[in-house]
């Protein structure tokens, strides 16, 4: 009895856990995250990859950034993206970020490079 009790237990917290990422997902997308950090979490020109970060450390930081405390100027900006957060989106943002796999099968760019000729023209 007490394996099945824990056998359902497990699922339902796996379960819970993929609610929350699909959350945080949902999240990234409607504040606008991606336009910065991109919609792989790879970050964009001078803004940091999120992509498989510390679930504590992303927490850590939204939650100063929700108190309106940054570590240098160029990290003010998250202050009013933040300000709105509550600790359950905080939850499920840190889960995403740190849980992202990126979906396979999606169009890619050929990025290989090729060398032709002899190298000399």
């Amino acid at each position: 009895m007490k394996i099945i009790f824990l056998y359902i237990m497990s699922f339902l917290l796996l379960n819970a856990q993929s609610d929350r990422y699909e959350l945080g997902k949902e999240l990234y997308i409607k504040n606008g995250c991606y336009s910065c950090h991109g919609m792989k979490l790879e970050g964009l020109h001078q803004y940091p990859y999120l992509a498989n970060r510390a679930k504590g450390y992303m927490v850590h930081k939204l939650k100063r950034f929700r108190s309106k405390l940054s570590d240098n100027q160029q990290q003010e900006m998250m202050i009013p993206f933040a300000v709105g957060l509550s600790d359950e989106d905080i939850e499920n943002l840190s889960i995403y970020i740190n849980e992202f796999v990126e979906e396979k099968n999606k169009e890619r760019y050929d990025d290989s490079y090729q060398i032709h000729g002899d190298g000399d023209s």
